[in-house]
């Protein structure tokens, strides 16, 4: 006890003293170590909480299964293919692998990937910064990157996803990208921009969007011959990477495993209609999930104020991205509607606008006073992202039970429709399913003969509980485990 309190009081001081050192007015770094401690609450929490559990839970099925089954990265492998190996299409799981390695030397643990997000994404953050004090201002890049930090960044960066973490990378990469073209020898910058940006691209293909804001960077160079066409190349041989892992080896997996999982999007004209459809769903995203709703109203005025002064450059900024984006929303279509981590990518061009308007107020007073207000709302709407509920941290205790039933070798059936956190807990393998699927009993005789060795029926979360005519092995308030 005495020595955790020791280990506890030093850590304080440190924190203290990193603070103290920072803080200086318009020094982004304190800000990102002040909101990184914040998102420390609860980092260690299982992937239970209410929005998105069911996405990071397919990212800790990846990661973990490096570490139990087999760790050749070009092989990720998710727990819901029943009797399949799993290997299945994916983003490019440099996320998982992350995760694998450290547990390499730590053993496995979930959270990982929280920190490690959280890490990533929080020098994705002083990298964004960089660029934006680099062609707009120093004000512009404070602003703007608090704004950032409170966005949807705010939450989703503590999450076991590869959104922000991909975005952050490409963000470092984009940094280096401009250094080469402003460093006599660049070859350095170079080599960073290449390989941060190709593992951005794969570890979250939407994210590369934000590459063709080179345009301008490389008009302005039209008498730098050389360095336009290394550039160029290197972006090609990046580019061509990322397209032969989505475009070859993801279908290829999903052809030779025979069990298809990621998202790759769909035809326009279909996506165009569903976007139509749930209009009001996709402004959403823009107006109350990327910045929040006073970020948004800062992003409009700050979008009029460029368009009335004529500032070319913000304009282009926000041209050039809004119209690669939409390439994303319009393959997107439902998807980007009805998932809010798809607006991820955008949020930094909209806190960009958002931190100019704040700039350009001529009382600071009052620029500051609503940077407050976009911050408060920032952060009050994440608040629920800190904790469990009692009904999800029930499934915790999945996995013990069923290790008194059989071993996890043993193929599972549950009850949770879409959602595969109930077999991330269970640490097994087989089928997740409707509760009207499983009364049909012709349907439970093929799953035997494929191994099914339970059922587990969920009562409470992810689930609604039914009577089965099979042997009862166990039976709580939130699941029910039978024995077809």
């Amino acid at each position: 006890m005495g020595y955790n309190v020791v280990n506890a009081y030093i850590f304080g001081m440190n924190i203290k003293l990193i603070l103290r050192t920072l803080y200086k007015p318009g020094d982004i770094r304190f800000w990102i170590i002040l909101f990184f401690i914040i998102r420390l609450f609860g980092i260690t929490n299982p992937p239970l909480e209410v929005a998105h559990n069911w996405r990071q839970t397919t990212v800790t099925m990846v990661a973990r299964n490096f570490y139990e089954i087999d760790s050749n990265i070009l092989f990720p492998r998710i727990d819901i293919a029943g009797e399949k190996t799993g290997i299945t299409g994916m983003e490019f799981p440099i996320f998982n692998y992350l995760i694998y390695l450290i547990s390499l030397v730590f053993g496995y643990q979930h959270w990982y990937g929280r920190l490690l997000n959280l890490i990533v994404s929080s020098f994705g953050i002083y990298f964004f910064s960089l660029l934006v004090k680099k062609y707009f201002s120093s004000k512009t890049s404070l602003y703007s990157s608090i704004i950032l930090i409170v966005s949807v960044w705010f939450i989703f960066s503590r999450k076991i996803m590869p959104d922000t973490f991909s975005m952050s990378l490409i963000f470092m990469g984009f940094y280096y990208g401009t250094n080469y073209f402003e460093k006599r020898s660049g070859l350095k910058h170079l080599l960073l921009y290449f390989f941060l940006t190709t593992l951005g691209m794969l570890a979250k293909l939407p994210c590369g969007y934000i590459l063709i804001l080179f345009v301008p960077i490389i008009v302005q160079q039209r008498k730098n011959y050389s360095k336009i066409i290394i550039f160029s190349v290197v972006s090609l041989i990046s580019i061509l990477i990322t397209g032969i892992w989505y475009f070859y080896w993801v279908p290829n997996l999903v052809e030779t495993y025979g069990f298809w999982h990621f998202f790759m999007g769909k035809d326009m004209g279909i996506a165009i209609q569903e976007i139509l459809e749930y209009w009001n769903l996709t402004l959403s995203r823009f107006y109350g999930t990327a910045i929040q709703y006073t970020g948004f109203v800062t992003f409009a005025g700050g979008l009029i104020y460029a368009a009335f002064k004529r500032n070319i450059k913000i304009l282009l900024v926000f041209g050039l991205s809004f119209a690669a984006f939409l390439i994303i929303i319009l393959k997107a279509g439902f998807t980007f509607s009805h998932h809010s981590y798809y607006i991820i990518p955008f949020a930094p061009i909209m806190a960009l606008l958002a931190g100019y308007a704040l700039a350009e107020i001529k009382n600071q007073n009052w620029a500051i006073s609503i940077l407050a207000i976009i911050c408060l709302e920032g952060v009050l709407n994440a608040q629920h992202d800190f904790r469990i509920k009692t009904n999800e941290a029930a499934l915790i205790q999945l996995e013990n039970d069923l290790d008194h039933l059989s071993n996890r070798n043993k193929l599972i059936l549950i009850n949770s429709g879409s959602y595969p956190t109930p077999m991330y807990f269970a640490h097994r393998k087989g089928w997740i399913v409707e509760n009207s699927t499983i009364l049909d009993g012709d349907y439970i005789d093929s799953l035997s003969n494929l191994g099914l060795k339970h059922i587990v029926i969920l009562k409470k979360t992810f689930g609604s509980n039914i009577a089965l005519p099979y042997k009862k092995e166990f039976d709580n308030s939130d699941y029910t485990i039978y024995t077809p």
